[in-house]
């Protein structure tokens, strides 16, 4: 009896020029390890002038997708004016929503955006529950130009909608203002920016008035010369980088002869000394920083900011006063969620496992 034949795997065959050339599709990549975000943020602020503490909670829900913020303030009546603090403030954020209540008023104040057709065609609205109006406004690119064009039109509707027209060096707008006599004219507002001499050269026009500025920098000077028409209101303002730690700021008002003058000393990143004098006030003054004064909180050491301030009047050096504000944030971490995914099954990410056990962790730096 004859052995049966080994059956044989064809051979393999050969690719065609159009296989050769696409890409062999490769698995997309694990996901990284979620961010630790913090849950709940708690910020508070005292200033000493206004005798003012505000707290501002924040609590992210539906695992980040929104976040409620509540503001509340407590005391002032600084400068024995006994004014009374501002009332509670709530407001629910989302990516294209946001809900601003304003409990004083008893009114909410609803945002929000949409793109629509792509991103060719965005879409805002607002709306004042009190005051029943809103504004919707349409912004829509011209083509595959990067200029844009913006209807905006209140509702219900008052007159015709403005019309803006944006382009890469400023934009423009056209829309009615009521005169005091109740008649409505068109009122035309726009604003220019172009490269001239090294140098930016901007042109405002708002109202009747154009303010004609240049503005020259290097890395050690600016010069910012500026004029104001039809009122022919000139002034400049100088600056000088001496180190980079180190700068002097002036500024001059031809028609009223008022000046000030700002010197401006960087120690670290986190600490920062000014000192300046203003003529119109006649006030000298002077302020320490400790934290980044332009950052972020949550970005400086201690996740605190400290500004201490003297001023000293030149009419009554007995007057002088030394005030300070304080910022500091507290933050409330969630665990972090690891997203697993299988290659092989091109199974979906597994990001909302959340192990028992998980707390919350509260951090204080």
């Amino acid at each position: 009896m004859a052995a049966p034949a080994l059956l044989s795997a064809p051979p393999p065959s050969q690719p065609t020029d159009e296989a050769e050339a696409a890409p062999h599709a490769s698995p997309p990549p694990p996901l990284s390890p979620r961010r630790r975000r913090p849950t709940v943020r708690v910020t508070s602020e005292f200033d000493s002038e206004s005798r003012l503490f505000s707290h501002r909670l924040s609590f992210r829900l539906l695992d980040g997708l929104a976040k409620l913020r509540l503001r509340l303030h407590h005391g002032g009546g600084g400068g024995g004016t006994g004014a009374l603090p501002p009332a509670p403030e709530v407001a629910l954020l989302a990516r294209n929503f946001s809900v601003a209540v304003d409990t004083a008023a008893r009114s909410a104040l609803l945002r929000g955006v949409a793109d629509l057709a792509g991103s060719s065609l965005r879409l805002r609205a607002s709306h004042n529950t009190k005051e029943q109006q809103g504004e919707v406004t349409v912004t829509s690119n011209l083509g595959d130009s990067p200029c844009k064009i913006e209807l905006s039109s209140l509702v219900p509707p008052d007159g015709l909608p403005r019309t803006t027209f944006i382009f890469p060096n400023g934009e423009f707008s056209v829309n009615q203002k009521y005169l005091d006599e109740g008649n409505r004219i068109l009122s035309v507002n726009g604003i220019v920016r172009s490269h001239v001499l090294n140098g930016v050269c901007t042109a405002l026009y708002s109202d009747n008035e154009m303010n004609l500025k240049y503005r020259y920098k290097d890395e050690e000077l600016s010069f910012i010369p500026s004029i104001s028409l039809p009122s022919n209101s000139l002034s400049f303002a100088f600056k000088r980088q001496f180190t980079p730690s180190d700068k002097l700021s002036y500024r001059y008002q031809f028609d009223t002869n008022y000046w000030s003058a700002v010197y401006k000393h960087k120690a670290t990143k986190n600490v920062k000394w000014k000192a300046g004098y203003e003529s119109d006030e006649r006030l000298g003054w002077a302020s320490l920083w400790v934290g980044d004064a332009g950052g972020k909180t949550k970005e400086v050491p201690l996740k605190a900011k400290v500004q201490f301030t003297l001023k000293v009047p030149q009419d009554n050096v007995k007057n002088s006063v030394v005030m300070f504000h304080v910022k500091k944030r507290w933050d409330l971490y969630k665990m972090p969620v690891r997203c697993n995914r299988s290659s092989s099954r091109g199974d979906a990410p597994d990001c909302h496992q959340i192990q028992a056990g998980q707390a919350y962790r509260h951090q204080i730096r």
